[in-house]
This record gives C-alpha cells, structure tokens and sequence, in this order.
C-alpha cells in the first residue's frame, strides 16, 4: 500500500486553467490538510475502502468513532467477511444510509474470495467488487495507491464548477462534462495527480464549502472564474434539500435501532412501538426487508440478516 504522497518537485502537469491551479492547492494542502487516520500509511487500502464507504452523505465528526471501532474490530476484509452481514449493519450505527453496510460486508467478501484478502490495486478490478461504483474505485485507487484517476466527489465538482467553469454549483448529478474537465485537469505525474485528488476534495470540504464560500483563505481566489464573474446565483435546477424528519428514512432508523440493540429475534410488538402511523411502518419495515438489511422470521419475529 501506498501512503499519499507529498509534493515532489515537478512541474504538475499542464491543462486547461491550470495555470497555478495544481501548485497553489497542492501548497495549501500540504498546510491545512486535516491529521484524519484513513490518510496514515497504517490505514491501508482497506481503511481507504472503509472511509470512502462510511463518508457517503456523512460528515468526518459522525463518521471518526465508527471507523475507529470497525477497523479495531475488522482490520482487514477477512475478518468482516466471515462475519453475519447482520453485524455489519450492527455496527454501522446510525451514520445512516445502511445499505452501505450491506455493500461493505459484500465487498469484504468479494476480496477475500477473489483476491485472498488483499484489496486490488488495479481499477478495473476494484470497479468489478459488488458495492463499489466509478468514484469509490477512483478514490481507493488514487487514495490507496497513488494511481492517477479523476476522483469526483461533491466537494470537489464544486471546487471545479466555482474555479473553473464559473458557476456556483455543479450539476445534481455528475455529467460526462464534468467528468472530461476533471480528466483534463489531472497533473500528468501519478504521484502528483493522487495528491491533487485529495487536496482539490480538502479544499471543498474545509473553504468552497456548499453552505459558504471562504475566499479570504482560498489559494485560488485570485483565478477563480465564478468569484471573477462577481459569484452570479445559481440559475440551474433547484438543489436537493436533504429532509428527515417524518420521511420513511427516518422511520427505518428507528426500526432498525430497534434491531441493532436487541440480543436476538425482535416481536413485531417491539417494532409497532417506535412510529405511530401503521401505513408508514410498515411500507417501511417492507422496505428494509427488500433491501436485505431485516430478516423476517417465522412468528411475526425479525432480526437483523444472517447470512
């Protein structure tokens, strides 16, 4: 495994509005960078895999004591494939979205199956493990083995829609656009374009952030094409808000408590007890069922899968 590396002392490479791009965010990375423990060499490829899986639509604060307790408890695929899918999902807590958990135990298991427990190097084969998408591939390969791929998380199509293409957010949903400009802008060196990767998501996540743009500490204010352009308002389609309250997600994380606490098969009693209305309830108790995070059992009885 390799750890991230630091600058070296090349030239990033050239591209459309790089001039002084690479080299300013790379500085400013090497100084504001957060001490997080999937970026230490200890982590592996396997910490980058969990990190990248667990930090999904969750931010680092919610996401810290859960990775601690999983790679203390799982610290290497093996160990979480020869476990229950049930205790992945155990363990996930309620960092949310738990069909992660799901996928993560999936991929724990492909790995262990088809790579004798080593995480793959190669990106094709991370791609081909069951859970893992364009940009989770992308982030381990660039992340774990300082590969050269464009890795393309919110922050970062922010960092590049403000700087580069003018505007103040990125498209909803990422655009085969988006994807050519973030190829184009790849340093040409693997080491440096791996630093590039996390140092353009750093810089959205800590100073171009969704919520405010801190320009006084941005390295690229002085190019930015939006900030140049006097910051115009969005004009695009409207944002996707994120509601929890009184929605069927919010009902599945009560059932699943519920579940996760409880030592061993759960009365369907203890279940009617934590949402009032019976319709929602139970369209959403249907729901964990079809994605395979509950298990019914005979009796009116659940429990988290097995297997």
């Amino acid at each position: 495994m390799t750890a991230i590396p630091s600058i070296p002392e090349t030239t990033p490479g050239s591209g459309p509005g790089t001039d002084g791009l690479h080299t300013r965010v790379l500085a400013w990375f090497e100084q504001n960078a957060r001490d997080l423990p999937w970026r230490r060499p200890e982590a592996g490829a396997w910490g980058v895999m969990v990190s990248e899986f667990m930090l999904q639509q969750t931010p680092v604060a919610r996401v810290l004591p859960v990775y601690e307790q999983w790679l203390a408890r799982w610290p290497r695929p093996a160990d979480l494939a020869a476990e229950a899918p049930g205790e992945a999902v155990r363990a996930w807590g309620r960092l949310g979205y738990p069909r992660r958990a799901l996928r993560l135990h999936g991929a724990a298991v492909a790995i262990t199956e088809r790579h004798g427990g080593d995480v793959p190097r190669e990106h094709a084969q991370l791609l081909a493990l069951p859970g893992i998408g364009e940009y989770t591939a992308a982030a381990v390969a660039s992340f774990a083995y300082g590969q050269r791929h464009a890795v393309l998380d919110t922050n970062v199509r922010r960092v590049l829609a403000r700087s580069v293409t003018g505007v103040q957010y990125p498209p909803n949903a990422t655009t085969a656009a988006e994807r050519k400009l973030a190829r184009a802008l790849l340093p040409d060196d693997e080491r440096t374009a791996a630093r590039w990767a996390a140092a353009s998501m750093e810089l959205g996540a800590l100073v171009c952030t969704a919520r405010g743009e801190d320009c006084a500490r941005c390295p690229i204010a002085g190019q930015c094409a939006w900030r140049l352009a006097g910051k115009p308002a969005h004009d695009g389609p409207a944002r996707r808000g994120q509601t929890y309250a009184g929605t069927d997600r919010q009902v599945r994380g009560r059932l699943l408590a519920v579940l996760r606490d409880a030592v061993g098969p759960v009365e369907q009693a203890a279940l009617d007890a934590v949402w009032h209305e019976p319709v929602q309830r139970a369209r959403a108790l249907d729901g964990l069922v079809a994605d395979g995070l509950v298990e019914p059992l005979e009796g009116g009885r659940y429990r988290l899968p097995a297997g």
